[in-house]
């Protein structure tokens, strides 16, 4: 299979770190679930360090950049903090998410149209930097113009709707969704942007959107995170891989 139809795969290990942080221990370690899903297949790993802490630890972030071998991707608020803590260790990528403290998981994306000045300024430094910065937005034409006028050079396509219409039973409602991401897909590839996808995606929900050419990456975390307590990360890994390069050939 040539690079260029290559289907990546991020594995998300924010949730290791939520069941750690449980009891407040050292166990399970996040770092040894990133290298177990890097050996497992994984192209790159995802981690959220929010503002509250209430997952990743900034130690896991310092951890990541010593112990993997494949690209980090760390996602992020745009704040002035995580500004700093992304210059400091310089990632492979940065994907600059939504986040409120009163959320479970991110909800929604990215409002980019509405701050379209203050974010170009934000990622500046981070381009500068040579980190490749990402956009976490919903599937929305105004929002994928505007991330490619603030110079990002990736967007991330979020999921979400199309997962929960599927979980919920609600299929016209998915086929919708997955008609949309299926459109912006092609108009942010047609902008020059490279398009990521993710946020719930699971077996089940994973093939039509791997199947969309213009999709690079994928960034998957809680399913396989919650999938490893019964089969293992390694299977886990290995079985959505399996779906990805299936729906992609």
């Amino acid at each position: 299979m040539s690079d260029s139809h290559h289907l990546r795969l991020g594995v998300n290990i924010d949730h290791v770190a939520t069941v750690r942080n449980a009891r407040g221990g050292a166990y399970p370690d996040p770092l040894r679930a990133a290298k177990i899903a890097e050996e497992a297949g994984a192209d790159g790993i995802t981690a959220h360090l929010r503002e509250d802490r209430r997952h990743i630890s900034d130690a896991d972030i310092e951890g990541l950049m010593d112990v993997l071998d494949v690209p980090l991707n760390f996602e992020m608020a745009a704040t002035d903090e995580m500004q700093r803590i992304a210059l400091r260790h310089k990632p492979h990528a940065v994907c600059i998410v939504p986040e409120k403290r009163e959320e479970k998981t991110t909800e929604g994306g990215l409002e980019v149209a509405r701050e379209e000045n203050r974010l170009a300024h934000f990622i500046a430094p981070l381009r500068d930097a040579g980190c490749r910065v990402s956009i976490f937005i919903a599937a929305d034409q105004r929002q994928i113009e505007a991330a490619n006028r603030i110079g990002a050079e990736v967007i991330e396509l979020h999921t979400g709707a199309y997962c929960d219409a599927h979980a919920e039973g609600r299929f016209d409602d998915r086929d919708e969704e997955l008609a949309r991401l299926t459109e912006m897909a092609s108009i942010a590839h047609g902008l020059g942007l490279e398009v990521h996808a993710g946020h719930g995606l699971t077996y089940e929900t994973v093939s039509p959107v791997a199947a969309l050419p213009e999709v690079r990456e994928l960034n998957i975390g809680h399913f396989l995170i919650g999938e490893a307590i019964f089969l293992g990360l390694t299977p886990a890994v290995h079985e959505m891989r399996r779906l990805m390069d299936e729906a992609r050939a």
